[in-house]
């Protein structure tokens, strides 16, 4: 009998100590639980990407953009499934780039048209989608030890090199929004700070260092800050060689583009050069929380006036941030947000699932479950890449 209870007592302490052990060590992300991250792209993926692979964005009219192919293929890089990888990439190839991504830019958005046939609706690029492909591209060519990946990538990333950046008097080489209609007066240009994620432009300088990535990735914490005056990231601004930054007509404000930079900067490698200047310049969104309870919907960026309540998406988005600041109360409230809003039926965020919110979720989620993370130099770095 006492051999029983001293028995079951040292199991049970044995237990208790790897319970113990397990939650620091998924605290300090040593290892990874990505469950709950695994499921939520499963349920994107029945939701949103049809059998070819084709991203489809209910809310505007059942249209595939290249960002949504951009993120999905990204996604199913992180989760390592290259057979949904090859989907993706080809639907987006066939479908988007002409038959191949290495002689065209893709076009920024597909659907049906007035005649009733389906098909490119805007052959315009939109320079953050194919940022994020030929990123996307080089890295799948190095984890997964595909050549013809990392080939396709540097061709992509080449053309964007030549077709969507162009160098700025006054900030250096800089990413335009696309190809077309950005640019459209010598001295004046629009930007858009949410399309220049860090740590993707550190990795194809990493990978291209004879492209303008390097001298993009250098110049980019001093765009972040002269672009938040008031502490708050803008969706689109426009830049006067001699002026400097102002409204753009796009847009005044910073709403649903510009969540992305406070993503961006949550989820970038603290030890990346630059990272933790864009941070500090990104001090409104933190500074809000903490007498707010949910991310606003609309922020005037020259003046800091906020408006409304971002949907759920947006607090995701903010989470990554938070967490790097410790600001854990408003950590909390975002997290409580999400709980609250996750439907187990779907295994998505909302009654009424909305592309734009589930994608910025697993942006967030990913990366604060560990399931994938940046080096300082940007290499991406997924949970089951174990080195070689």
């Amino acid at each position: 009998m006492r051999y029983w209870v001293r028995y079951l007592s040292v199991t049970l302490l044995m237990i208790f100590l790897l319970v113990l052990m397990t939650g620091c060590v998924n605290a300090t992300n040593k290892t990874v639980d990505n469950t709950s991250w695994n499921l939520l792209w499963q349920g994107y993926a029945k939701k949103f990407i049809d059998p070819q692979g084709r991203v489809i964005d209910f809310d505007q009219g059942d249209i595939t953009t290249s960002e949504g192919q951009s993120y999905a293929l990204f996604f199913s890089l992180v989760d390592n499934d290259p057979v949904l990888f090859r989907k993706i990439l080809d639907w987006t190839q066939n479908n988007l780039a002409q038959g191949s991504l290495s002689e065209h830019l893709p076009a920024w958005k597909w659907g049906k048209r007035p005649d009733g046939s389906w098909g490119v609706l805007s052959p315009h690029s939109a320079a953050d989608a194919d940022l994020w492909i030929a990123y996307t591209l080089t890295e799948a060519g190095r984890l997964w030890k595909k050549p013809a990946y990392s080939a396709l990538g540097a061709l992509l990333a080449k053309r964007i090199a030549q077709e969507e950046v162009a160098n700025i008097p006054g900030i250096g080489p800089m990413l335009l929004p696309g190809n077309i209609g950005f640019h459209n007066h010598p001295d004046t240009y629009v930007l858009n700070p949410s399309y220049l994620p860090l740590p993707v432009i550190s990795g194809l300088g990493n990978t291209l260092p004879q492209g303008p990535w390097v001298e993009m990735a250098k110049a980019l914490p001093s765009f972040i800050k002269d672009t938040t005056p008031t502490g708050f990231a803008p969706s689109w601004v426009t830049y006067t060689v001699g002026k400097g930054f102002g409204p753009a007509p796009e847009s005044k404000d910073g709403t649903f583009n510009s969540i992305r930079v406070y993503l961006w900067a949550g989820i970038c490698n603290p030890a990346t050069p630059g990272a933790q200047a864009i941070t500090a310049a990104l001090h409104a969104m933190p500074s809000y929380l903490e007498s707010h309870i949910l991310p606003p919907l609309t922020v005037n960026w020259l003046t800091g006036k906020a408006a409304g309540e971002g949907p759920v998406g947006f607090s995701a988005a903010v989470m990554p941030l938070l967490k790097r600041l410790h600001r854990t109360e408003s950590f909390d409230n975002q997290q409580l947000r999400l709980t609250a809003d996750f439907d187990p039926k779907t295994g998505l965020y909302g009654k009424h699932p909305r592309y734009y919110d589930e994608n910025l979720t697993l942006f967030a989620m990913g990366f604060l479950n560990g399931v994938y993370a940046f080096s300082k130099n940007g290499a991406l770095e997924p949970a089951w890449f174990h080195g070689g």
